[in-house]
């Protein structure tokens, strides 16, 4: 029975945290205006608290920094261009072949400027090291460790990516005007985005990052102190990702165009595929004696 509560205790933050999310985005609207989506400003409030809410939980399970995976400076720094040239060395051939299938048409709309290219690549690995950071601190760091202490390694890897992928389709549609807003407001677009969750309609996207969180799990428990393995690689994928998003546009009138999904025009069934092959792969390669997990 107590492994079953411990199994929902990431779920239990993540609900705590949209919660707050939901009436503080409220106020902010009201006090800032709405100039951004009231949806928007409540998942990102959501990510908001989300952070917050790991240094109070760090303290009531008694962990610090090598708990959760982090190594001393140096170590951490090589863990991270490691990860990061694994990160694009996975990725880049989904890329190439999106693009060589035609599936990625170059976005002739854009500037293409060697100043306007720079400027990109740069913002762009900016934003995916702090998506990479935050993202695997919460879930390969703090999820996955407090998970792995009450229950099998590999159910907890299964459960801190299923939180993982959850999140990113805890998503609603609905724009409600701004003189229609009352507090309670957020909590019927957390209805809506709890309801998307199960729309079948993103489950090949769902299911390849699914398929990003088991890999980065495993990755992150066979060494002991590895998180920087799994910010890098995440931010490699982030930072191709929204390049791919800048740079080209994706043609769904593609007949091959069923190996992507309209999430990222990146993410969907060759991702998916592609992922599950490497961890079968690396699993036959556990079996057959090679590796140590830690």
């Amino acid at each position: 029975m107590r492994r079953y509560f411990y199994a929902l205790v990431p779920l239990l933050v993540l609900l705590g945290a949209t919660f707050l999310a939901c009436i503080a985005s409220y106020f902010i609207v009201q006090h800032f205006g709405d100039d951004y989506p009231f949806r928007k400003i409540i998942k990102k409030s959501t990510l908001f608290f989300l952070a917050l809410s790991i240094f109070p939980i760090m303290a009531v399970l008694k962990l610090n920094k090598a708990d959760l995976g982090f190594a001393p400076r140096p170590i951490f720094f090589k863990q991270l261009l490691t990860g990061f040239g694994l990160g694009f060395l996975t990725l880049i051939p989904v890329i190439i072949l999106l693009t060589a299938l035609g599936i990625n048409i170059i976005d002739e709309s854009q500037p293409w400027t060697g100043f306007w290219i720079g400027k990109k690549l740069l913002i762009e690995l900016f934003l995916a090291l702090l998506i990479g950071f935050f993202e695997e601190s919460l879930f390969r760091g703090l999820f996955l460790r407090g998970l792995a202490k009450h229950l099998p390694l590999a159910a907890a890897i299964l459960l801190s990516a299923l939180y993982y992928a959850s999140l990113h389709f805890l998503d609603s549609k609905t724009l409600i005007p701004t003189q229609e807003l009352t507090v309670f407001s957020g909590f019927k677009l957390l209805g809506e985005a709890v309801v998307n969750i199960f729309n079948p309609d993103i489950l090949p996207a769902f299911f390849a990052i699914l398929m990003v969180g088991i890999c980065l799990g495993l990755l992150r428990t066979q060494v002991k102190q590895s998180l920087g393995y799994c910010i890098g690689c995440h931010a490699s994928w982030v930072w191709q990702i929204k390049l791919n998003k800048s740079f080209f546009n994706t043609d769904f009138s593609n007949p091959y165009a069923y190996l992507v999904s309209a999430y990222d025009g990146v993410v969907g069934p060759l991702v998916a595929g592609w992922l599950l092959l490497v961890v079968v792969l690396y699993s036959v390669y556990r079996r057959l004696g090679g590796g140590n997990c830690g």
